[in-house]
């Protein structure tokens, strides 16, 4: 028992002196970083000293040189959220998102920028792209897809009529709870949530709350809210919708797909660097007359130049009647010789074209 009393002692010693070196470093870090800004304030560079490529580039070394036993996204985890909080430093950054507190779409903020953003609530998914706009926020992150139910329409026909760009993206894996003030689920007589969430859950609420009400709302967050001001039903939202509006979870990972992931975009003014590893996102449509094969032409330049195609979405274009826009998501960044070849080719054969975005792929 001594031998294993000493051994835990200088273990914990061991641990007290690595905490002592990396806070050091840390801080060594911070230091640099308040130079990088001071330098960029001679050369008359003011404001967003945020930059996706690079902090793309630092992720994916921290991923490459991780060696365990800490997983790689814990690993990329912990450094965003160093780099967060130097790049507060520099520049402290507003970020819109749809709103309140708990949805999915502020942790996917967090996931992209750190806790150390200036984190701000929106209440609907156009009122981000107002409040980058007229630069109110620096940034705002918007749902594009589901890896269940698909796109989401609003936000593909924002791209559309913004001069805003897409300068980064953000994968997360949704995992729904069933939160409540209630005990029991046959308590409960009506369930909130948004309209993505239930159809995410149809499977799971079909077999476990057959009849029960359901009240859709803008927002998991917004559900959580109602549930925790009324003491009325359940809401389906996020663990952390639960922890911050004090709510039981009477049913855990209600999801229809174990592995049910939302895509997410980073709006801003900025157009990122290559990074090797990037997607371009595009609309445009075909010219009128309804040939056949116009859809074919349009996208043949791709095609030749060996370019992965890897979404294409239609879309009302709303200049006439049965006339649609087609939103794509390529492999490479618009500034590589192929795809800009491509893109010139395609801007050529299209009656409306426009570039909305080429930034780096998701890390993880």
């Amino acid at each position: 028992m001594t031998k294993e009393i000493d051994d835990l002692g200088k273990a914990r010693q061991q641990i007290d002196a690595l905490d002592e070196q990396i806070q050091a470093l840390i801080s060594q870090r911070a230091l640099v970083a308040q130079h990088i800004r001071d330098i960029k304030a001679q050369s008359g560079a003011t404001g967003d000293h945020y930059r996706p490529a690079r902090e793309a580039e630092v992720l994916k070394r921290t991923i490459a040189r991780n060696r365990g036993p800490l997983a790689d996204e814990t690993m990329a985890r912990l450094m965003r959220e160093i780099m967060s909080a130097c790049l507060a430093l520099e520049s402290p950054l507003s970020v819109a998102y749809l709103g309140p507190e708990g949805t999915y779409t502020q942790a996917a903020v967090y996931k992209h920028f750190g806790h150390q953003v200036a984190a701000r609530a929106v209440t609907a998914i156009d009122e981000i792209f107002r409040d980058v706009e007229s630069g109110v926020a620096a940034y705002g992150v918007v749902p594009i897809e589901n890896s269940t139910e698909g796109v989401v329409s609003s936000t593909l026909d924002l791209l559309a009529n913004t001069p805003l760009s897409i300068c980064g993206e953000v994968w997360l894996p949704v995992h729904h709870q069933l939160l409540s003030r209630h005990q029991r689920l046959d308590e409960v007589q009506v369930v909130f949530s948004h309209p993505q969430s239930f159809a995410q859950c149809r499977h799971w609420l079909d077999t476990k709350l057959p009849g029960v009400a359901r009240e859709p709302l803008p927002s998991n967050g917004a559900a959580a809210k109602r549930v925790a001001e009324t003491g009325l039903g359940a809401a389906i939202a996020s663990a952390a919708a639960g922890e911050l509006y004090g709510l039981r979870v009477l049913a855990a990972n209600v999801e229809d797909d174990p592995n049910n992931t939302t895509r997410f975009l980073v709006i801003g003014r900025q157009n990122p660097e290559p990074t090797g590893a990037d997607r371009t996102s595009l609309v445009c449509s075909a010219k009128s007359g309804g040939e056949a094969g116009a859809l074919f032409r349009l996208l043949e330049p791709f095609a030749s130049a060996r370019i992965n195609l890897s979404k294409i979405e239609s879309r009302p274009s709303r200049r006439g009647l049965w006339d649609y826009n087609f939103f794509l998501d390529l492999e490479g960044h618009r500034a590589d010789p192929a795809v800009a070849a491509a893109l010139d080719e395609v801007r050529a054969r299209a009656a409306f074209f426009k570039v909305l975005g080429s930034y780096p792929r998701a890390v993880l």
